[in-house]
């Protein structure tokens, strides 16, 4: 096969032609959400390998995921390979009726490699390389690396690619798109950015390199910006900005080269995934393009009070929350690769989990409607980094942990469920009208993490607000990219959308037009794709959807108020505040009223074609001013909404309506006269779980 990255850089990743298969076909939908574990037969002694494998059949697991970490163990010698090992558990894995899901092994290249090709070890901004003994240090650009990668790939897919107990294959493990400032990259880089912008004016033009006296004459003078050696504060943004997306291109071309491999080699029973962290910062996971769905990995419980006294047994529903709403919505599939058993050793606090807290993650997946759940690990290992990291098994390898409790109660439902599972059923006419998207881009949250202009900034949370509000409307909320199609939404929320272009003002404004409602928020519309403020009033490309123009923006001090009056109430803010001028006072919702801009407009409505579009120019700290203004949207819109406390998350998938309870208080369902209980009661509990249907 011809080697990828001889062209990794020759074309834009997203204009890839999509090989991927139709990937609904690999879980049928009477299967509900199948559930695995992860186990690792390279820690144990072999004599154990039967015992394990025949204890997770037996607790209901239905599948397990192997060797993601096991490179040495395939190849311990350069060109000398042993998969015999692996022949065996795969074919315990059958014998006790369980499926495989394989992981590719390179996310820590064996030790032999390291000291014969060092050049493959990443570097970090410090310019010192990284060295063998953990994972994710490998540079992805590094011709040495991939072809090493080629390799053991290959030879794994010759072996199991028509093997049945194998339904799936995990390239990598948690891509996260790391910076690396080594020799290949600073290569891989310039390529990048020759292709991109073809002649250096129009990097210079891009960058701004007019500034400080930053011009290049040639793409060969440039360097990667590292703003640990320049200086955090004068690095210049757009060159960080294109570093990021460089780091993006060539995390998802890593993938898409792993699974080019494999395609050819594999059954098309078998899918390919990988399993990225449930929130990304580095990583965008839609620039995968050859993959069959992505896959997630979750850590709700790190350390945080989250919601109540009890909250921090509970963990932070916003975490799952996000990545149901992020993943799903790509390929109508996507799973669970990795759930928190338990307690972990890499927390800031690393508390005891509250009796059903990981069930009541399991079930909030369920209602997310994922095709599968899998938990890192099934045995807790009793050596090296992870030994506090809890697992299924407690360390005796057969007790059960309160994690396993939980997996084993839920597998007990699950199998009851489909029981119920009823394949007419159709979704409730009024979640249909109340679905929501949210539009979200990688190169906002990378300009505004590198320019926040307050210290209370965080990009990621601001869009969780928002995220959070509609769910607690009960309103099915997909996330949503540029390229999406709006149009089956009735409400699309857009919180700070930065950079812009005339395609997606018109996109929207088309949106507008034809009925649909918009909502804007501060920081959307304020600079181009290159990260350059527009050369005309702040925020002048939404005016017109607005009906409004924005003096500025505002920011007060973290033990400060600012009050707004809207709606009838008085509101509180203190992270940000646009500055408002309705060109009608009809439109205006809210205003200011303290400070020296007081009268100014905070909030306004604008009725456009057959749609409406309203600018939220203010952040609050409780969110309710956020929260009153999109129920305003909604019921002018005539879509009607529950209005569930912080933490209770009511779903609906398949013909069950699952209700889950984050919050430290218990939760009284409202529900039908015909809604028939199947698991739970109509009080939801702290950490509880109810399923019914109607």
């Amino acid at each position: 096969m011809k080697n990828r990255f001889s062209v990794i850089f020759l074309i834009v990743l997203v204009s890839i032609t999509v090989n991927a298969q139709d990937s609904a076909r690999f879980f049928p939908k009477e299967d509900l959400m199948s559930i695995g574990i992860y186990y690792y037969p390279e820690h144990w002694n072999e004599n154990e390998w039967e015992r394990d494998i025949k204890n997770i059949s037996e607790l209901g697991f239905e599948f397990i995921h192997l060797a993601e970490f096991a490179w040495i163990n395939m190849e311990p010698q350069e060109g000398v390979y042993d998969f015999e090992w692996l022949d065996k558990v795969i074919n315990l894995a059958k014998k006790y009726n369980l499926k495989v899901i394989l992981g590719t092994p390179t996310a820590i290249s064996p030790v032999w490699m390291g000291i014969k090709h060092p050049e493959i070890y990443a570097m970090g901004s410090n310019y010192l390389r990284a060295e063998h003994g953990t994972r994710a240090q490998q540079s992805l650009s590094n011709p040495v690396w991939r072809d090493y990668s080629k390799k053991i790939i290959t030879k794994l897919g010759e072996r199991y690619g028509s093997n049945s107990t194998v339904i799936g294959w995990q390239l990598d493990n948690e891509p996260e798109a790391k910076e690396d400032y080594s020799p290949s990259s600073q290569k891989a880089f310039k390529i990048w950015l020759e292709n991109k912008y073809k002649i250096i004016d129009a990097l210079n033009n891009a960058w701004g390199t007019a500034f400080w006296n930053q011009t290049y004459s040639d793409f060969n003078q440039i360097k990667i910006h590292n703003a640990n050696h320049v200086g955090w504060w004068g690095t210049n943004p757009h060159a960080l900005l294109d570093f990021k997306r460089y780091s993006a291109d060539t995390q998802a071309d890593f993938l898409d080269f792993q699974a080019d491999i494999l395609r050819p080699m594999i059954s098309k029973n078998q899918y390919i995934t990988t399993n990225y962290t449930a929130t990304t910062y580095g990583a965008d996971p839609r620039r995968t393009k050859e993959l069959d769905f992505n896959a997630f990995t979750s850590y709700p419980n790190k350390g945080q009070a989250n919601i109540g006294e009890n909250g921090f047994r509970l963990g932070d529903p916003k975490e799952i929350s996000f990545a149901l709403s992020f993943f799903k919505p790509e390929n109508d599939v996507s799973g669970v690769m990795e759930l928190q058993p338990g307690f972990v050793n890499w927390g800031s606090i690393n508390p005891l989990l509250q009796p059903g807290a990981l069930r009541m993650w399991l079930y909030h997946c369920f209602g997310g409607d994922l095709s599968f759940a899998c938990s890192y690990r099934y045995r807790q290992i009793n050596y090296s980094a992870e030994q506090y990291h809890s697992g299924i098994t407690k360390l005796d390898g057969v007790t059960l942990s309160q994690g396993g409790k939980d997996y084993k109660q839920t597998m007990h439902e699950m199998k009851m469920l489909r029981d119920a599972y009823n394949p007419k059923a159709k979704m409730p006419s009024e979640l249909i009208k109340r679905k929501t998207a949210l539009l979200w881009n990688y190169d906002n949250l990378w300009s505004m993490s590198r320019q926040g202009q307050t210290s209370q900034w965080n990009t990621l949370s601001f869009f969780q607000k928002y995220l959070e509000i509609s769910k607690s409307f009960g309103a099915p909320s997909d996330i949503v990219y540029d390229d999406d199609n709006l149009n089956d939404y009735n409400v699309v929320i857009i919180p700070a959308f930065e950079l812009v272009d005339d395609a997606i003002i018109t996109k929207w404004t088309n949106y507008v037009k034809q009925g649909g409602n918009l909502v804007l928020t501060l920081r959307t519309g304020v600079k181009d794709k290159n990260g350059h403020l527009f050369q005309s009033a702040y925020g002048e490309k939404i005016y017109a959807l607005i009906d409004a123009k924005i003096d500025y923006f505002d920011h007060l001090l973290p033990h400060m108020k600012g009050t707004i009056s809207g709606n009838n109430q008085e509101y509180g803010w203190n992270n940000w505040a646009d500055l408002v001028n309705a060109n009608k006072s009809e439109n205006v919702w809210a205003t200011y009223t303290n400070q020296f801009y007081a009268g100014k407009a905070a909030v306004v409505t604008n009725t456009l074609g057959k749609g409406t579009v309203t600018y939220i120019g203010v952040d609050t700290d409780d969110a309710q001013l956020e929260k009153d203004v999109l129920r305003n949207v909604y019921s002018n819109a005539n879509i009607s909404t529950e209005d569930y406390p912080e933490g209770v998350y009511v779903q609906w998938r398949d013909g069950f309506w699952i209700a889950v309870n984050y919050s430290s208080k218990a939760y009284q369902l409202k529900l039908p006269n015909n809604a028939k209980i199947l698991i739970g009661t109509k009080t939801v509990e702290s950490g509880g779980v109810t399923v019914w249907t109607e």
